[in-house]
């Protein structure tokens, strides 16, 4: 089967198709025939070699991607899914010797959920991870209805969908962003936006003196943005920023792979795209063997929505 992976580390260029060997199911896993698979950030380090030390454990080529749509190609002897063969579904992928950038995929059957009614495989394809990364932040941070969340990043994939989950669970949504994404992020419904900037953090005191209950730091600011929270706040970021204790304000770090098995997770994004309440964003689309293009267009920034590798 063909995978987009690297042999040797380095940019875009070092990303190659190879055929290697299909993988079979085992016992709770299923296997997934990809028709549409996410370009990440994550995506870039298993590129360029930051990932290298998780990695070596793993024979090459390194196969980045963490997410997938396609279609049931076989189900473990043994495994409950409720799908059959040939449904459509999306999946979280682990990268590493096998991630989504692969003509077929095995994962675990609580890594996959079908994907919403009245989307596409390549719109569904961006839901799975940076849904369950969001999700898994809302988690941590155990805001309650009527709190106010303010989002750096609102622009980007995790950020859109931290503001949508925020306004479906009832709180006050503050975004960042730039004059060019206003628009944008009021369209996904924060309610109020102010400019990104070195002061962002003044800003958003401007419009909550007394401090916002939560950040959710989607552009990884990091430091600048603790001024912006209350005495016994909450600061979660998706960089592993710990902070240094201030003011009672309690840290919390996003690691996505946590939430590899939460089925009913990813499920309820399901849902809430259904319901209208998540939307799905594809910038662009592109056959699987210009991944080179994707990364450059990624790494160059101001990307809105997800870049997709067609299989």
């Amino acid at each position: 089967m063909r995978v987009v992976g690297v042999d040797e580390y380095g940019g875009p260029e070092a990303l190659k198709v190879f055929e290697v060997p299909e993988p079979h199911v085992g016992p709770g896993q299923v296997r997934i025939r990809v028709a549409a698979a996410t370009v990440n950030p994550t995506d870039t380090y298993t590129r360029n070699g930051s990932r290298a030390e998780m990695l070596k454990q793993f024979p090459r080529p390194h196969v980045p991607g963490m997410d997938a749509a396609g279609v049931v190609d076989e189900i473990g002897e043994g495994t409950t899914t409720g799908y059959e063969l040939g449904d459509a579904v999306m999946a979280i992928v682990l990268p590493g010797p096998h991630g989504a950038y692969s003509e077929f995929i095995v994962v675990p059957a609580d890594s996959v959920a079908r994907i919403p009614m009245n989307s596409s495989l390549i719109e569904a394809s961006t839901l799975p991870m940076n849904g369950l990364t969001a999700r898994l932040s809302f988690d941590q941070l155990g805001l309650r209805t009527g709190q106010t969340l303010a989002i750096s990043g609102a622009a980007g994939a995790y950020g859109g969908y931290m503001v949508q989950l925020g306004k479906a669970l009832g709180l006050r949504v503050i975004a960042d962003a730039s004059p060019d994404d206003t628009a944008l992020v009021k369209s996904l419904g924060a309610d109020e936006v102010v400019l990104r900037g070195p002061d962002v953090a003044d800003r958003i005191r401007a419009l909550v003196p007394e401090g916002v209950d939560a950040v959710a730091d989607g552009s990884v600011q990091m430091a600048a943005l603790l001024p912006a929270v209350r005495d016994g706040g909450s600061f979660v970021s998706v960089r592993g920023y710990e902070g240094e204790p201030v003011r009672g304000i309690t840290f919390h770090t996003t690691w996505v792979r946590e939430y590899l098995k939460e089925h009913g997770k990813l499920d309820e994004l399901r849902q809430m795209v259904e319901d209208g309440k998540i939307t799905l964003r594809v910038a662009k689309t592109f056959p699987v063997a210009q991944a080179r293009d994707a990364h450059r267009l990624l790494e160059a920034g101001g990307t809105r929505g997800r870049l997709v590798l067609l299989f």
